[in-house]
Parts: structure tokens; C-alpha cells; sequence
């Protein structure tokens, strides 16, 4: 058969499926605007949504009433899920949908069968986790994705182990373990990650009994197709009554309709969504340096054990105020320092002299509050010289933690020959460490001293 056949098989193939998405969305009333489409075809990425006509700001473009929604109080088995809601208890929060999941998506009978027609053989987005190992470590590493998923993996083998499988055997009349396996689990846990919603937390209900049921995530059909960018020029709204995907701006006809899934950068968004946005389109891009490694930075040169004691006193006393943690991080975005509170204190006591400290410990910490200015780029620039000493040499460690230097990535970049020939894991991943690096790199030169710095590294 030639490939023009193949595809139109496909293409058929794909309409039918959407024309019985459709007709379950208006026979569960999702009121879908007559001015948008949904299409495979013209979205930057698989299903998207797509405009007939012109769009003003503050227009709906559908809305999901949530009876159509799919969660734990919605699916089949609610009953059973609250009756053994303290034996589903897990770090995540995400068991009780999981298993809503597991029994909905494999039930052809099931309420929501059309909707999960839009993916085949629940096939997953493509995130890291399946990927190799040494994919991961080849094209991720340095920008955190491979411990993020190293952690998942490990989480998620543990709770369907240990919570989920004896919840399948006490209910072996409903579920199979060899069909409802881990394999499954893992790949409803990557739908979970790239398609669920979490509605905000109102502030009155911040110490709410239910905080945890208010915090459940849910599959919202229809929202979940729409595409992420950092520009979007649409948002969800939750009322008590539906969910409403409304344009936040003016959209063109013929123009993709996209969604925010949160302010992410790319490594972000490449671990739980499979997909990054090429720099510099990404305003929301992030590098997270651990902890551990501004302590490794402080402990850098120094000779005698006395003052490796006195560091590691100081760290101690900022680990008592919950300042830092083994496994915290400081956020670094496009223009400062977002957990800035966190970076002041650590800077501030790391460099402290020995008087300092005796004083600042004899008071547990405590000081008179002072109006600080947000560390935005030109005021870290502007930070005392051995404060930017400590934040350069953090910086040149984590540099040092990537596969390849920043030079090597733009060139890359810069030869559309080249580019072209990356797989779209290649060029994601490539995406995410070459944003990182940037920030990175102008981190060296807002923290640049004349006194006792090495020169940068082009890591």
C-alpha cells in the first residue's frame, strides 16, 4: 500500500474516533462554541483546538458541566473508593483516580469509553520516564528531570505494590492484577501528570477538613486537548456548575486556541507534559540549584578544619530554621531569584564573621524585620561581594553537572541542518538545558568579581 492511502486510512480512523468524542460531548451537554474545531490537523501537537472565526477577549469557548468530569466522585466505583478511602492513602494523593482510571478506561461500557477513544490503547504522552536510562542521562542530565523521574518510578512501583495491588485482590470480582497491572498503573499515572486538573484552593479553605478531596485532580474532557504554551491566550474558569475554558485576549480565525498549565519551565514541562517550548518563547524558564550545592560552594577552598566547621555549624543552624533542606532547591528565573527569602537568609549567614553568628544563633534567629528588595538581576549585581563569591562559585558547580557546555548547544541551535535531524526528544531536551544554561551563564556575569573568582566556565 503507498503511504498516501495509509495516511488517509489514518486520517479516517482519527475523524471517526473524534465524531464519537463529539457526540458523547453533546449527549453529556458539553457545550462546545461554534466559531472553534477540534483537530489532529494544524495543532502544534497531536489533538488542539482551532478557531472558524474571530474571537474576542472574555469569550467561552466551551464548558464542561461536572457531571462529564472524571474523578473519584464521579466514576462507577465512588461507592467502593470511599469505603476504603484510609486504605488508599498515598504520598501522591492520586490513588483513588488512578483506580477510577484503571476501571473506566478498560471497560468498554464505560460512561467515558468515547473519550478515552481519543487514545488508542492508552498510549501516553512521551514523557522521560520511558525512556532509557541512559537517554535520560545522555540528553537530561544537570537539569533535574532525571531525579524527578528517578523519584517517580520509584514512588509509583511502591504505592501500586503496596496499596493499589491488595486493593485489586480484595476486589478480584471488579479487577485483574495481570489486567490491571503496573505497566497500566504507570502509564494512567503519565495521563494523570499530563492531562489532570487540580481546581484551586479557595484561601477559606485553606484549613478545611476536606482540603485533600478539594485537592483531588480530575479529567476534564475537552480542556485536556487544548495545547500549553507560556503566551496563551486562554485560561480555565471553575464555577460551581461547570468548568469554562474563556480567551484571555483577542484570537485570530484560523489561529490554535492554547491553555496555561501553570507558570513552568521547560524542565518542567518536558517531566510531566513531554513537550518544551523553544527559548527563548519559554518567559516562565527555570533552573533550580539543590541546596546541598551553595554548602558545597561555601566549603570550597578552605583549608583548615575549623572553618569547614564553621560552615557546616552555620548549615546546621539553617536546616533548625527550616531555611534549607537536603533535598530544597533555589529557583533561578529569567529576571531573579524566586525563592528569594530562602537565598537571602542562607547568603546572608554562610557569610556572616564568627561575632555575627554568636550573636544571631544567642537570639535563635531571630531579628528586627528589615524592607529587603526583591532579588531581581540587578540587585543580585548589586549584592555584597562575598555574597555574589558564594552565588558564582554555586553557579560554576551546577554548571559543571551537565553533559555538554552552553557553546555546544547553541551551535546545535544555530545549524538548521543540524536541528532538523534531532528526534523530538533530542530537541526537547535541548530545549530545556539550553534555557537553563542561559540563566545560568548570566548568573556568572550579574556575580562576576574582580577579587578571587575563576574565570567562568563555559559549562
Amino acid at each position: 500500500m503507498s503511504p498516501e492511502p495509509k495516511r488517509r486510512k489514518v486520517e479516517d480512523e482519527e475523524n471517526g474516533v473524534l465524531q464519537h468524542f463529539l457526540q458523547w460531548c453533546d449527549n453529556v451537554t458539553i457545550q462546545l462554541n461554534p466559531k472553534v474545531y477540534i483537530s489532529s490537523q494544524h495543532s502544534v501537537w497531536q489533538y488542539g483546538m482551532l478557531t472558524h472565526e474571530d474571537l474576542p477577549a472574555g469569550e467561552v469557548i466551551f464548558s464542561v458541566p461536572r457531571s462529564a468530569l472524571l474523578s473519584q466522585h464521579t466514576t462507577r466505583i465512588r461507592d467502593l473508593l470511599e469505603k476504603e478511602q484510609d486504605n488508599l492513602q498515598s504520598r501522591s494523593g492520586w490513588v483513588p483516580l488512578l483506580i477510577s482510571l484503571m476501571y473506566e478506561a478498560t471497560d468498554k461500557c464505560s460512561p467515558w469509553a468515547a473519550y478515552f477513544g481519543l487514545w488508542p490503547h492508552l498510549t501516553p504522552p512521551d514523557l522521560p520516564m520511558f525512556w532509557s536510562e541512559d537517554e535520560r542521562l545522555q540528553l537530561l542530565k544537570g537539569t533535574g528531570v532525571t531525579q524527578a523521574v528517578k523519584k517517580d518510578l520509584e514512588n509509583i512501583e511502591q504505592e501500586y505494590n503496596t496499596i493499589v495491588l491488595p486493593f485489586l485482590r480484595r476486589h478480584s470480582n471488579m479487577f485483574c492484577p495481570q489486567k490491571h497491572s503496573l505497566d497500566l498503573y504507570k502509564r494512567l499515572v503519565a495521563f494523570v501528570m499530563a492531562y489532570s486538573f487540580q481546581e484551586p484552593l479557595e484561601e477559606e479553605e485553606d484549613d478545611d477538613d476536606d482540603r485533600k478531596d478539594v485537592l483531588s485532580p480530575m479529567m476534564v474532557p475537552v480542556a485536556d486537548l487544548l495545547n500549553h504554551i507560556a503566551h496563551h491566550n486562554a485560561h480555565l474558569e471553575f464555577t460551581p456548575e461547570c468548568l469554562r475554558m474563556v480567551t484571555t485576549q483577542p484570537v485570530m480565525a484560523g489561529d490554535e486556541l492554547f491553555n496555561t498549565y501553570g507558570e513552568m519551565g521547560n524542565w518542567q514541562l518536558l517531566h510531566m507534559y513531554g513537550f518544551s517550548e523553544p527559548y527563548p518563547n519559554n518567559s516562565n524558564e527555570t533552573v533550580e540549584i539543590p541546596m546541598v550545592t551553595l554548602r558545597e560552594a561555601a566549603l570550597l577552598g578552605l583549608k583548615s578544619e575549623e572553618e569547614r566547621k564553621r560552615v557546616q555549624e552555620r548549615w546546621a543552624f539553617l536546616c533548625h530554621m527550616d531555611v534549607v533542606g537536603e533535598e530544597g532547591a533555589f529557583v533561578f528565573g529569567c529576571e531573579g531569584v524566586l525563592t528569594e527569602d530562602e537565598l537571602r537568609m542562607c547568603l546572608k549567614m554562610l557569610c556572616m564573621s564568627p561575632e555575627e553568628f554568636a550573636d544571631y544563633k544567642e537570639n535563635d534567629g531571630w531579628e528586627d524585620d528589615e524592607e529587603e528588595e526583591t532579588l531581581s538581576n540587578q540587585e543580585i549585581s548589586r549584592l555584597p561581594p562575598s555574597w555574589r563569591k558564594l552565588i558564582h562559585q554555586t553557579t560554576e558547580l551546577v554548571l559543571k553537572g551537565y553533559t555538554n557546555d552552553l557553546h555546544s548547544d547553541q551551535a546545535v541551535l544555530d545549524d538548521e541542518t543540524v536541528y532538523a535531524k534531532l528526534s523530538l526528544r533530542e530537541k526537547y531536551s535541548l530545549h530545556a538545558r539550553y534555557g537553563q544554561k542561559k540563566i545560568l551563564h548570566s548568573l556568572l556575569q550579574l556575580t562576576h568579581c574582580e577579587e578571587g573568582l575563576s574565570s567562568s566556565r563555559n559549562r
